[in-house]
């Protein structure tokens, strides 16, 4: 398949910024018990902090369905296609379950099953194989009614016991399924999220564009998803449930105005997200040459690095919870807190966060390099599937 840069450079950005994310989740002092984005607890760089990693699941999921469109197109070959995103969906289920779900916890007996955003990917792939016959428009325009129109389920007057709402509640909100002394959490529920891997797989035609044409109307879409979302945003009645209102400050108005709700992903959520991302891609092949050598390095394995990062991470925070005095019999691994003592203060303050992160994005960047040269250089068969 042809690559196009703009995706490998998005891509990769969103990558790095989702390891800042995931290091904040399990090492900072506060992840365990207060939420970044509760005005009431957060500071403003904490709040920041969280933001900028609302960009990297819908881009996650939004390029996915446009690299399947581009390999559709590639292979002209629907049949085969649709073979290799139905083992590669339910390959990404089966990983997320397994060795992704593993890597958050180290939790050998799976206390926590969670449904995130590999399994989410997994689902529309599944689904998305399906539907290669109909017209991409076609798929453009359900997965606009799904991002538009989702945060309406809410109100619809379901029966408390209906079957119906016992059925749609977890494919379109999040919901928790205990079991077993388990627990199943269903943290991306896949209707969202397919309707924006079905709008990625639309745009994928917007790539057949000379490059000046798809930067005019990137920046074009980029810009109106923007204006869209302050005008409803200001309205302040639909596009997500958690209505902005007026702080203590402006400072904190501002943080009540921008913040969206990823689960699940609301419209305004999806509207700011890749409302950048699509100035993002209007740009991306004019940054400096640099960036875009070190962000494709990330871009071009995003499974691999996804599921390498979370080790490295998980590992390092077991090494600082030892540093700061824990013994092993004190770390807790069934109780979905990474190993950290629930009872007891751990983790690190926030400057220590980021240099944790530029530690382990730094850490990854020859592995990820050699995986991508390997891809590159060799035709296994496995490597479709990493």
């Amino acid at each position: 398949m042809k690559r196009h840069p703009s995706i490998d450079i998005v891509r990769g950005i969103v990558m790095i910024i989702m390891a800042l994310d995931h290091v904040r989740d399990l090492l900072h002092v506060d992840s365990i018990t207060q939420s970044p984005t509760d005005l009431a607890t957060t500071s403003p760089l904490l709040f920041c902090t969280r933001w900028i990693t609302h960009l990297c699941a819908p881009i996650f999921v939004f390029l996915a369905g446009t690299s399947v469109y581009l390999s559709l197109q590639n292979k002209n070959n629907a049949a085969e296609t649709r073979q290799l995103l139905l083992k590669r969906g339910f390959w990404l289920i089966l990983l997320e379950f397994t060795v992704v779900n593993f890597g958050l916890f180290f939790d050998i007996g799976f206390h926590t099953l969670l449904f995130e955003v590999i399994a989410a990917i997994g689902f529309g792939f599944v689904v998305l194989s399906l539907l290669l016959k109909v017209r991409s428009q076609t798929l453009g325009i359900v997965g606009l009614v799904i991002i538009f129109f989702h945060n309406l389920l809410p109100i619809i007057p379901f029966a408390e016991n209906s079957v119906l709402k016992t059925i749609l509640t977890p494919l379109f909100g999040p919901a928790v399924f205990p079991f077993a002394g388990k627990a199943f959490i269903m943290g991306y529920p896949p209707i969202p999220w397919l309707g924006i891997m079905l709008v990625g797989f639309a745009a994928g035609k917007f790539f057949e564009l000379a490059q000046g044409q798809r930067k005019k109307l990137f920046l074009k879409i980029g810009l109106s998803a923007l204006a869209l979302f302050t005008v409803i945003r200001l309205v302040n009645i639909y596009g997500d449930p958690a209505l902005w209102t007026t702080q203590k400050d402006s400072t904190f108005t501002f943080l009540s105005f921008m913040n969206v709700t990823k689960y699940p992903p609301s419209l305004l959520f999806c509207l700011v997200t890749l409302g950048i991302m699509f100035l993002l891609l209007a740009f991306a092949e004019q940054f400096h040459n640099t960036v875009k050598k070190a962000t494709m390095v990330y871009g071009k394995v995003p499974l691999f690095y996804f599921v390498v990062h979370f080790y490295v991470i998980h590992i390092l925070t077991l090494f600082i919870l030892l540093a700061q005095g824990f013994n092993w019999s004190q770390l807790e691994f069934a109780s979905g807190t990474f190993g950290r003592p629930k009872s007891i203060e751990s983790g690190l303050h926030l400057w220590a966060i980021y240099l944790i992160w530029i530690f382990v994005v730094a850490l990854l960047y020859k592995p990820c390099q050699w995986f991508g040269k390997y891809k590159t250089e060799n035709n296994h068969w496995w490597l479709k599937y990493i």
